[in-house]
């Protein structure tokens, strides 16, 4: 005769019942758990994979590539230099900078700005970088 509690193989297991829930369910106590950053990148991550662009993480140098993502910060180069705006381009795998060389300023090139890129991955001191990419500006966040 069985012991009470157990199940048939008297493991002391109780079986539990897998509800058409239960990924939702871990999928919320995850949304609402992790931090604002990661679940950001989860998401830029997700919308460029969909778009079928190219993932910074996965990209090499000598590359030609096309990115969807999100301009963190941007900045012009100081006066002494070359004029160049730099802008750090994250598309939730990876960041990589994108140089314009010869300008201080673009238009519609600011911080938080979704941006789709499109150039060649080079490197410069060890990080990607694209130079004078072309660029087609999307909607905000």
């Amino acid at each position: 005769m069985p012991f009470p509690g157990r199940n048939k193989a008297g493991s002391g297991a109780v079986a539990r019942k897998a509800g058409p829930d239960s990924g939702y369910f871990r999928r919320l106590g995850y949304r609402l758990t992790a931090d604002l950053d990661s679940l950001d990148a989860q998401e830029l991550a997700e919308t460029s994979e969909a778009s079928g662009a190219c993932q910074a993480a996965e990209c090499r140098r000598g590359e030609e590539v096309t990115m969807l993502g999100r301009l963190r910060s941007v900045e012009a180069c100081p006066k002494a230099a070359s004029a160049c705006l730099e802008a750090e381009f994250f598309d939730g795998t990876d960041a990589i900078t994108l140089v314009w060389i010869g300008r201080r300023r673009i238009p519609g090139i600011e911080p938080g700005r979704r941006i789709l890129v499109r150039g060649r991955i080079g490197e410069r001191d060890g990080a990607k970088v694209i130079f004078n990419p072309y660029y087609e500006l999307r909607g905000n966040s």
